[in-house]
């Protein structure tokens, strides 16, 4: 067969229709171009004779004969698409041999703009296409523009750097569209962790990204194989939850060739199932620590995947939130931490996640040890704080006068244990507690509470406490307290000795730090929001994004606009109190 790329016109020659070429021939080689013309129309028009007298007529009525012919084309490709859908739809020894039959008649029409419909129809119902047609799609950007997914698979497949281009394009997009909710300054009603999983799956890229797959073993994994390396590459957590969700996607999509083979799709699963129902039942914990517990030798890589998941932040918002929620479990039943085995798997899991980069980079998949001692002495002391809290809550509602006696008996306002401090510096485990303990602090509007916990945040390992869904959580919670940060104390604490140890992290605490100072700025004393804005100036280092932000800001106090809006936070419920990307080894062999 003579394929389109071989000439320089529409392929109707390769069929035996006379084309451009016959036509520009017949005109400038004969003496009567009228006549030739007339003779072109009369052996290459709808050869019917029942019709040809019904042609004058149209012509009477002002149809032109392009028109006429156009319409009747448009009639005849809809009902051979319809034809060419159905026969897609029979069994494959049937459907395979006719379809391949079309496609070596019709392919050589396929620059015919106006046929090229059909020979789509054709590639998009047959399931192996010669190799031959999928090079001359790649080579013409208009042909690939106009080739449907299903088509493009079979290109992608063997084509990984354009396959990367195509998908490219969606990851950076999806981590647009999540650092758009952390940092939005005008955003406090759609906070980060506030939709479910089922919603968050739904959204435009993942959907994209789990049509591009289908049901490609190969794809699915190359897909998997970019995550890991720009989560390497930028230590971006958001590509850990679209691991996640991609996954859980094709979950709700029942694409079984896929999720029987993924060997994190079960722990996923059941994963997800206690993040949508904001809790963990034995049955389920049984479930997570059997996955955890039966990897078998030689399957260690697996770890690397299950680490990404749990990395993604709204599984470490889950485990951190359910640690807290069964800490005042423990302290209103007198239990102890260690003997919960719900709490132990959460920390063993939390311990998995935050491990998640160190172990992909350095290719060692062994699950990290949980400190004992954050177990035995560091949530002890920080149960301490919480009974804390709850003797000063208690303390607030008594009469005047027994308030009296009752502080002498015990400070419930002081610094916080040295061990809390001293096993946050150390544990990224203990940090993250510390973090979340804060944020329950900061829900409960306790503001000693807060203080306490403030002050010594700034030592978290790694700097955990500077992270964007922390910090987005944390404003959002301290936006309602609006009225404290009109003491000295509260904005000591909050600014001097947590949020100023943070500015290092140039682009990240900054824009966090406008968004509270864009509500907050009218609460301020003059000479403290003189002296945050200075702080808070941008650099060269700065993106445009916190330049414009900073002059907004600074319009807004000129304009004395007050404006602090009234939200509840969120009940906590306690029970009784691409560009092309190198392809790193992949986790399993997709076939």
């Amino acid at each position: 067969m003579s394929t389109p790329a071989k000439n320089n016109g529409t392929g109707l020659e390769d069929v035996n229709i006379p084309g451009q070429a016959y036509l520009r021939e017949a005109l400038t080689s004969c003496t009567d171009p009228l006549k030739a013309i007339e003779s072109f129309q009369l052996e290459n028009g709808v050869l019917l004779p029942s019709l040809r007298p019904m042609l004058p007529l149209l012509d009477l009525h002002g149809v032109r004969r392009l028109d006429f012919h156009t319409s009747l084309m448009e009639e005849l490709r809809d009902k051979l698409i319809a034809h060419i859908n159905d026969l897609g739809q029979k069994e494959a020894r049937e459907r395979d041999k006719k379809l391949k039959e079309l496609l070596a008649k019709s392919f050589p029409v396929v620059r015919v703009k106006s046929l090229r419909p059909v020979v789509m129809a054709i590639l998009r119902n047959t399931q192996h296409i010669d190799d031959k047609y999928l090079k001359i799609l790649v080579r013409d950007r208009e042909l690939y523009a106009d080739t449907d997914t299903e088509v493009k698979r079979q290109i992608w497949r063997d084509n990984q750097s354009l396959f990367g281009d195509e998908v490219s394009p969606l990851l950076s997009q999806y981590i647009r569209e999540k650092e758009h909710i952390l940092f939005d300054h005008t955003n406090l009603n759609n906070l980060f962790f506030q939709p479910t999983p089922k919603v968050r799956r739904q959204g435009e890229v993942v959907q994209k990204l789990a049509n591009m797959i289908g049901t490609s073993v190969k794809l699915y994994d190359m897909v998997l194989q970019f995550l890991r390396t720009l989560f390497l590459r930028t230590r971006n957590v958001h590509y850990c939850t679209l691991r996640a969700e991609l996954l859980m996607a094709l979950h709700d999509l029942e694409v079984q060739e896929i999720i029987s083979i993924d060997p994190c799709h079960k722990f996923t699963w059941c994963l997800d199932a206690c993040i949508r129902e904001k809790n963990v039942d034995i049955k389920r914990s049984r479930e997570l620590q059997g996955f955890l517990d039966n990897i078998k030798r030689g399957q260690e890589q697996v770890l690397g995947d299950l680490s990404m998941t749990l990395c993604d932040p709204y599984a470490i918002n889950f485990l951190a939130t359910s640690a807290i929620k069964i800490l005042h479990h423990l302290i209103n039943n007198e239990g102890m931490p260690r003997d919960n085995q719900i709490l132990i798997l959460l920390l063993r899991m939390l311990a998995l996640g935050l491990s998640a980069w160190v172990m992909i980079d350095s290719q060692d998949f062994k699950e990290p040890k949980l400190d004992c001692q954050v177990v035995t002495k560091f949530l002890p002391a920080l149960m301490s704080l919480i009974v804390d809290d709850q003797c000063r809550s208690l303390h607030g509602k008594l009469p005047p006068d027994e308030r009296e006696s009752a502080l002498t008996t015990i400070e419930h306002s002081g610094p916080a244990p040295d061990a809390v401090e001293a096993y946050i510096r150390e544990s990224s485990v203990a940090s993250i507690l510390a973090m979340y303990y804060t944020l329950h602090t900061a829900r409960l509007k306790d503001r000693v509470g807060v203080l306490r916990v403030l002050a010594i945040l700034s030592a978290c390992k790694d700097d955990r406490a500077y992270e964007d869904p922390f910090l987005h959580s944390l404003i959002a919670l301290l936006i309602p307290m609006s009225e404290e940060f009109s003491t000295e104390d509260f904005c000591t604490t909050l600014f001097d000795e947590f949020i100023f140890a943070g500015l290092t992290r140039e682009n990240v605490t900054s824009r966090h730090m406008l968004k509270l100072l864009w509500y907050v700025h009218n609460k301020l004393p003059a000479g403290r929001l003189a002296t945050l804005m200075k702080a808070m100036q941008p650099t060269t280092a700065h993106n445009e994004h916190i330049h414009k932000l900073y002059e907004t800001l600074q319009e807004r106090i000129g304009a004395g606009q007050a404006e602090t809006p009234v939200i509840e936070a969120p009940p906590m419920e306690f029970d009784s109190p691409l560009k092309s990307v190198p392809t790193p080894g992949p986790h399993y062999n997709a076939q």
